[in-house]
C-alpha cells in the first residue's frame, strides 16, 4: 500500500531537488527524513541507498520499498495467512497513527488548518499563492464538521486518496 500518489511523490522529488539537476542528493533525502521524523546518518542513509544521489525512479523506488511491507517467507497453511493479514493490518494502522502524529503537532488528537498547513509547508508541499485553504482540504474529510481531522477522518481520508 502506498500512501502518497506518483503525481505527489513527484511533486516532493521536484521540491526537493533544489540545484533542478534531475537528482536528490543524501543530504536533501536526508533532511526530509528528518522533517517527518526518521532519523537516520548519512552514512546509514548512502549504506541503504547504496549510492550518493538519486534519480527520480530510484527515488520512486526508495519510498517503495521504505513504504511497503515485502513478506518473502511462505505460508502452508490458511491460519498462517490470516495471522499475517492480521499482523499486516495492525502495521498499516500502526502506520496511520504515525502519519497522524506527523500533523498533529500539539498532540491533541486533532489535525487543524493551521498544523496541516505547517506541516505542508515544513515538507516544501504548501504553495502560499497556489490559493488552496487548508480549511477546504480538512472540511471534504471532515465528517462531523468540527473543521478539524480526528484520527478516524484522517484514515478515512488516507483509505480513499490511496484507492
Amino acid at each position: 500500500m502506498s500512501l502518497i500518489k506518483t503525481n505527489d511523490l513527484q511533486r516532493i522529488f521536484e521540491k526537493l531537488d533544489k540545484n533542478g539537476d534531475g537528482l536528490v542528493s543524501l543530504e536533501e533525502l536526508n533532511w526530509l527524513l528528518e522533517k517527518i521524523g526518521v532519523q537516520i546518518s548519512l552514512d546509514e542513509l548512502e549504506s541503504l541507498v547504496g549510492k550518493s544521489s538519486l534519480d527520480l525512479n530510484e527515488f520512486f523506488s526508495f519510498y517503495g520499498s521504505i513504504s511497503l511491507k515485502q513478506n518473502n517467507t511462505s505460508r502452508s497453511t490458511s491460519n498462517e495467512v490470516v495471522v499475517v493479514e492480521e499482523e499486516e493490518e495492525e502495521n498499516e494502522e500502526s502506520d496511520l497513527v504515525k502519519a497522524f502524529e506527523v500533523f498533529d503537532l500539539n498532540g491533541d488528537g486533532f489535525i487543524s488548518c493551521d498544523e496541516l498547513q505547517k506541516v505542508l509547508s515544513r515538507l516544501g508541499l504548501w504553495d502560499e499563492n497556489g490559493g488552496k485553504d487548508c480549511r477546504v482540504m480538512i472540511h471534504v474529510y471532515d465528517t462531523n464538521l468540527d473543521g478539524q481531522l480526528d484520527f478516524e477522518e484522517f484514515k478515512n481520508m488516507m483509505f480513499l486518496t490511496i484507492s
